[in-house]
């Protein structure tokens, strides 16, 4: 992994976010690098609305590490309705 990238450095020192549910408009807390979480009140899924240079950036695997580099992007993919 890279040292120095700032594009990423909420992926890799994740910070939380307090996030309203659209739906029942419970609080939900979501780190920097969750792509979703559900809401623990009514079970509705709440996607992390932060975009990342990982989507672009050549050296974007490298940086951030093959794992999270393949959670990350396998996660922007709109899930099957439930």
């Amino acid at each position: 992994m890279l040292d120095r990238c700032p594009g990423t450095v909420n992926l890799r020192t994740p910070t939380l976010a307090l996030k309203k549910c659209p739906q029942c408009g419970g609080e939900v807390e979501i780190f920097s690098n969750d792509i979703s979480v559900k809401c623990s009140r009514c079970g509705f899924i709440v996607y992390n609305d932060v975009e990342s240079c990982i989507r672009w950036c050549k050296y974007a695997k490298e940086c951030v590490g093959e794992e999270t580099y393949n959670r990350l992007m396998a996660g922007r993919r709109i899930p099957p309705s439930e």
